[in-house]
């Protein structure tokens, strides 16, 4: 029941059969199309059997239910046109022997059952079966042996062996998926089963990602850098504005008040950089205490956790227990306390440091620097020096340091956690002279020094000994006078210092020379610092100094920013005090004797004065 035949179609040679192998071998691996499908009619031959080489002919018909047209046959052979283009080229006559009987039995099924759904010949293999594993030219999967063993053109297109070596010599020496030219010669052998690409692209994301995100970061740490920069240029240029800020203020202040200088008293050098302490209070003596009746007192020292204030002094039984130590005399409730033998020769320095403990440290000539308790009243622990000390102090950045100025001008740095000997020694950089006193500046946020370390004074000068990373130390020799230094104290918070100087020719009296210590970069772009000071104001005492005493500087007790100096004058057995930002002599303490240590403190906000002589102690009182 045929509607109707067209034997038509095209003549194909039998050089065609390859391309219709090729597309019987496409449909297989294709999904069925939602259009009808087109059934191959049987083959009829034209001619006799005997005349295959030259006069076979294939027709191909489609069959339909119903009626069909010559425009619906024309549009489904144009349609099926790009698939078989040597169909166009060349007349097509070819031999059914070739074909499989399963492909005949197909037409056949085509041509005499009715038309159904589109159902595919070969079932589908997915494509991530047949991708990376099979050769292009034949459509097989390659092996790894044999043959069809896995093989690669330069271009790195895959086929199999045979495939591809019979390709080259059949075509033109071309790859046949890029068209490059190729010979036998360039095919080589891989030896792998099958061929996966790995997929890295969320990896290079990542390389990427991280890449930007380092790019961002080295430009966050450059700006960061130029940000510090500019900080430092502007920090130090509002220093030198606030600087010359001081400087034009105490030009108006001179201006305005017109001091004259005071002869005898006072000569100021740079007027005006420290304001005048304005208040009407003095200091009012409120009490003696007796603490050798034989003299040969020398220092003193306060410790404010306790409230107690410490007076060297030798052995009042000397037949028992020889030697010299400290007595304690309680500022809270002016009483004198008992006697700490401490060591055999005669003490030169006394200090305090920040502990809680109240540990008391004392140097003295017999080769000793020993640390007592004034909890249980006994040593707890004694440094060996080798030389007489003269002076000591405690670092104040960290408690477990102190110091020890020799005779020889050289400092001992000592380390509580190792009891049996020094840890560093400073050398002294000029001459060898006694070290007369040692204090330290810590670190803090001052525009003048804000570093810190050690301020040493020695009979011929000054040095600071700033205080490097690991515990190391650089010396600034400071631009004082040579010679006749008896004494050299710090005023912590202002970064000021006191120097006392012996009456020479030049200058018949003693004088007490107050400097603020500075520092300046070496250059521009160097990081090394030159420390030195500036003198700000010079006091005058009277013509006779026989002692080595000490002085002190120190904050009104106003607390309003001025700075009194206070100085013994063995010429007339007192202690002068004068106000540093005016330079004028504010009071004159008698003391019958000559004073060899002045030391300021607060009790229950209350403001005391402590003057040493050799025999006793007396308490002044801020009111």
């Amino acid at each position: 029941s045929r509607s109707q035949q067209r034997v038509g179609g095209s003549q194909r040679t039998i050089s065609a059969r390859a391309a219709l192998d090729s597309y019987f071998q496409l449909s297989r691996t294709q999904q069925p199309a939602a259009e009808p499908v087109l059934h191959m009619e049987p083959l009829h031959i034209a001619g006799d059997s005997q005349e295959h080489s030259s006069d076979e002919t294939i027709e191909i018909s489609e069959t339909h239910s119903s009626t069909s047209t010559e425009e619906e046959e024309e549009e489904v052979l144009g349609a099926a046109a790009p698939l078989l283009p040597s169909a166009q080229e060349t007349p097509l006559t070819a031999s059914l022997e070739g074909y499989s009987l399963e492909i005949s039995n197909a037409f056949r099924e085509g041509s005499e059952a009715p038309l159904k759904g589109p159902e595919p010949s070969v079932p589908v293999a997915p494509l991530d079966e047949e991708e990376g594993d099979t050769c292009a030219i034949c459509f097989e999967q390659w092996t790894n042996s044999g043959d069809h063993r896995l093989s690669a053109l330069r271009c790195g297109h895959l086929f199999g062996y045979i495939c591809i070596k019979k390709w080259l010599k059949g075509q033109e020496g071309k790859c046949p998926q890029c068209n490059k030219k190729a010979k036998s010669s360039d095919i080589v052998i891989l030896y792998a089963r099958t061929l996966k690409a790995l997929d890295t692209s969320e990896q290079e994301w990542m390389k990427s990602s991280l890449k930007k995100e380092q790019m961002l970061r080295r430009q966050a740490e450059l700006e960061s850098a130029q940000s510090r920069l500019q900080l430092q240029v502007l920090t130090d240029k509002c220093s030198k504005l606030h600087k010359q800020v001081q400087e034009l203020r105490a030009l108006m202040a001179q201006h305005n008040a017109g001091a004259s200088e005071k002869p005898g008293s006072s000569r100021t050098r740079l007027p005006g950089i420290l304001p005048s302490s304005q208040s009407q209070c003095k200091y009012h003596l409120e009490k003696v205490f007796m603490v050798s009746q034989s003299g040969n007192c020398r220092v003193m020292a306060y410790c404010d956790s306790l409230s107690c204030l410490v007076v060297s002094q030798p052995s009042p039984e000397s037949t028992l227990i020889p030697g010299c130590g400290v007595k304690m005399l309680s500022v809270a409730n002016l009483r004198s306390s008992q006697y700490i033998p401490i060591h055999s020769k005669q003490i030169r320095g006394l200090a305090f440091g920040g502990r809680a403990d109240g540990l008391l440290l004392s140097a003295a000539l017999d080769n000793a620097l020993k640390l007592t308790s004034l909890a249980t009243n006994t040593v707890v622990q004694t440094y060996n020096t080798g030389r007489p000390v003269w002076s000591c102090c405690w670092c104040l950045d960290d408690t477990n340091y102190i110091y020890a100025g020799l005779v020889n001008g050289s400092i001992m740095i000592y380390d509580l956690r190792h009891t049996n000997s020094h840890v560093q020694e400073l050398v002294p950089q000029k001459s060898r002279c006694p070290m007369v006193s040692l204090s330290y500046l810590p670190r803090m946020d001052s525009a003048s020094l804000p570093y810190g370390g050690i301020l040493a004074g020695t009979l011929e000068g000054a040095c600071f000994w700033e205080q490097k990373a690991g515990n190391s130390y650089q010396p600034h020799h400071l631009p004082l006078e040579p010679g006749g230094c008896i004494d050299l104290q710090a005023e912590i918070s202002t970064r000021h210092c006191l120097a006392t100087y012996r009456p020479s020719k030049n200058n018949p009296c003693v004088r007490c020379v107050m400097m603020e210590l500075t520092c300046s970069p070496l250059a521009e772009t160097s990081e090394d610092l030159v420390c030195s000071s500036n003198l700000v104001q010079t006091f005058s005492a009277g013509p006779t100094c026989k002692l080595l005493t000490k002085n002190a500087i120190f904050q009104s007790p106003e607390e309003d920013g001025s700075i009194f100096v206070c100085a013994g004058d063995e010429a007339s057995t007192s202690a002068l005090l004068w106000d540093a930002g005016s330079g004028s002599l504010l009071q004159k303490l008698q003391a019958d004797l000559p004073v060899l240590d002045i030391c300021p403190m607060e009790v229950n906000q209350a403001h005391l004065l402590a003057a040493l002589t050799e025999r006793l102690v007396k308490i002044y009182k801020w009111q």
